[in-house]
């Protein structure tokens, strides 16, 4: 039901005069003045929610039922991403325990309007009646249904109990999963602490250890000497950039084997949300939860998807072998052993080294010309430059903010910007829909409320200055691409003098991400094969889904498996998406073709973003995602596959230089 009422909400929008929310409270909700403000926050949504759907029982007009069914989406969505959010972000621990409480309310509720028949029988109407309906209402009825029958409504009562029953379990077992990965990220303690480079030490804590010390005086007393090292917790925000600084490679091999090997439990909580995704999956009769969640998109199939990654990965691994064997040879040169094998915790180093060493690049230049608040501005350079919106400053009202580091802008809507990293939040890059924007009548239009949540390390004694790879994480959740800006904008200045960023290093550091594309693309394939493979069809037998990912692994990349490791215990798309992850690559590939055919040429123009957002993004989901494509791109950037929709590929190759294409 939550992402059957998005969906409702995101179909039916128009423009017209804009209202927006009070700011007296947390987010600009009243109710949230206190942490108790939550409690009322779910009585007042349930109230509303059930007013809503006992008028949508007595079956009005088929008009009536969307809108009702559009307010109920936006009453329910309100509470649960304030929750989400504050749950994520609130240094206060008893808002935090409010808003979970909140989170747990509304999800309990949610599976009620999943449930209810007076609900799903108007929702038929609607689809049926649709002639008073506009077109895009009428995809929002049959979504509306699609969805409620992906949740089992049009079941007999006692599958649809069990259907319920799996539902509460699936939602346990992913949270259970990902709170695994926050609480048991792994750990290594490393001696001496001269292996660990003083760039370092700001990831790692002070240890000691006793060692014999020398013999004193006529008794033999002995004296312990304290030797000094230190412990890296082995969390994914951490691991890359260690990996890829430490010279020394016996430290880098205990630090990738720890850091893929945790959380243990979570191969006990995947083995049972594949089994009870399976279950819920053929209760909806569908042969697995892969077909049961592919149905309604573009692919259709999962047969579809895995033509489309079998087909990727062919095609990539020419050049990604290629890139291994170049890996190797300046692994054997560097180190002196012209026998030398190249192993996985080498990947980040060597890579490293080499991207450096082509292109000159030294991460603290290129971090001093991205200090946060000049990649802010970029965002609004980009965003006045293709759509014509100035985002400016608005002031935070008492009680709006939960953190000094927030910041608030706005223009067509509110956006929270909540940076920073600090003790206590959850180390995530997202983003929460606060308030979804939405018609409420025929002249007044709701203002969206977004909050955009990163984790950016930094201190109050200095200015907050990003990577490059943090800077394209940061673009990245505003859906532009990161390096049409870096070689157009002036954004990103230094943070000290000023000076605009030199074009030489914008050059090299697009060569340098250029530089091993073909591997990170054969990684995400094969991120996407295990996905497709782990909730595919399951053998009675049940299955050990080490193997399974270490077969994947040796079959669709060019590295190997170590024995041991266990990397998909914290891969949180396993729950986020489930099925779904193919769809990064669907996602690159309409990218590709939509840049080189529509952006390339002057990729900041007016002209540029208003083919962008009246003929891609203002539908929505009111138009068909196929039809959106071609109307923007023309013929050629989808191709039909075995009755499912597939992209082409032919522009990501020629970007990629990938030799069969």
């Amino acid at each position: 039901m939550h992402a059957l009422i998005r969906k409702s909400a995101a179909l039916v929008r128009a423009n017209s005069h804009f209202i927006h929310i009070s700011t007296s409270g947390l987010y600009g909700y009243h109710h949230l003045k206190t942490p108790k403000g939550f409690q009322r926050f779910v009585d007042d949504a349930i109230e509303r929610s059930e007013e809503l759907v006992n008028y949508i029982a007595g079956m009005p007009s088929s008009p009536e039922i969307i809108r009702a069914m559009d307010e109920i989406s936006d009453t329910v969505c309100s509470v649960i991403d304030s929750a989400e959010l504050c749950r994520h972000t609130h240094p206060d621990r008893e808002f935090v325990d409010e808003a979970s409480k909140a989170s747990l309310r509304v999800n309990e509720f949610l599976h009620y309007l999943n449930a209810n028949h007076s609900i799903y029988k108007a929702v038929v109407k609607a689809e049926k009646d649709s002639d008073s309906l506009t077109h895009e209402a009428q995809r929002a009825a049959r979504f509306l249904r699609m969805d409620l029958e992906k949740g089992g409504i049009h079941l007999c009562s006692e599958k649809l109990d069990r259907a319920n029953e799996l539902s509460i379990d699936i939602i346990q077992l992913c949270r259970e999963y990902n709170e695994n990965i926050i609480t048991d990220p792994g750990h290594v303690n490393i001696f001496p602490a001269s292996k660990i480079p003083k760039r370092l030490h700001h990831l790692v804590s002070p240890i000691y250890c006793n060692l014999p010390g020398v013999s004193k005086g006529s008794m033999g007393s002995r004296d312990n000497i304290k030797e000094k090292g230190f412990r890296l917790a082995t969390e994914s925000s951490a691991l890359q950039g260690f990996l890829q600084c430490v010279p020394d490679a016996g430290v880098r091999k205990v630090v990738y084997v720890q850091g893929n090997s945790v959380p243990h439990a979570n191969l006990e909580v995947l083995d049972k949300l594949i089994a009870t995704r399976h279950e819920f999956a053929q209760l909806m009769g569908y042969k697995s939860y892969a077909e049961f969640a592919l149905h309604s998109t573009m692919a259709a199939s999962p047969e579809v998807v895995i033509s489309f990654l079998l087909e990727m990965s062919k095609v990539v691994r020419p050049k990604a072998d290629q890139e291994f064997e170049a890996i190797q040879n300046f692994k054997r040169e560097n180190s002196g052993d012209p026998n030398g094998e190249l192993e996985p915790w080498d990947e980040a180093y060597f890579t490293w080294l080499m991207k450096s060493a082509t292109y000159k690049l030294d991460s603290s230049v290129i971090a001093s010309y991205f200090p946060l608040r000049q990649c802010i501005e970029g965002l609004k350079v980009l965003v006045e430059s293709l759509f014509g919106v100035t985002f400016h400053g608005v002031p935070l009202a008492p009680g709006e903010s939960w953190h000094p580091d927030v910041m608030k802008i706005g223009d067509l809507g509110y956006l929270y910007l909540d940076l920073k990293s600090r003790k206590g939040k959850h180390p995530i890059c997202a983003h929460f829909a606060i308030r979804g924007g939405r018609r409420v009548s025929e002249t007044e239009y709701q203002l969206p409320v977004v909050a955009l949540v990163c984790n950016f390390s930094g201190s109050s004694l200095a200015p907050v200055r990003l990577s490059h790879f943090e800077v394209e994480t940061l673009f990245h959740e505003f859906g532009h691409a990161l390096h049409s800006l870096l070689s157009r904008t002036t954004f990103a200045k230094h943070y000290s003098t000023g000076d605009i960023i030199p074009k030489e290093l914008v050059e090299s550091m697009v060569g340098a991400k250029k530089m091993f594309a073909a591997t990170e693309l054969q990684r995400q394939i094969f991120y996407a094969l295990a996905d497709q493979t782990l909730f595919g069809e399951q053998p009675s037998t049940g299955r050990d889904t080490i193997a399974i990912i270490a077969d994947l692994k040796r079959q669709h990349t060019s590295w190997t498996h170590v024995e041991g490791t266990h990397w998909h215990t914290r891969f949180n798309h396993l729950t986020n998406y489930g099925a779904g992850y193919y769809s990064y690559l669907y996602a690159k590939c309409f990218a590709t073709s939509i840049w080189q055919r529509i952006c390339q040429e002057d990729p900041l123009s007016l002209d540029t973003g208003s083919a962008l957002r009246t003929k891609f993004l203002q539908h929505g989901g009111a138009k068909d995602p196929a039809d959106i494509l071609n109307d923007l791109v023309g013929s050629g950037i989808v191709r039909s596959c075995n009755g499912g929709i597939i992209p082409d590929i032919t522009s990501l190759c020629k970007e990629m230089e990938l030799l069969k294409c």
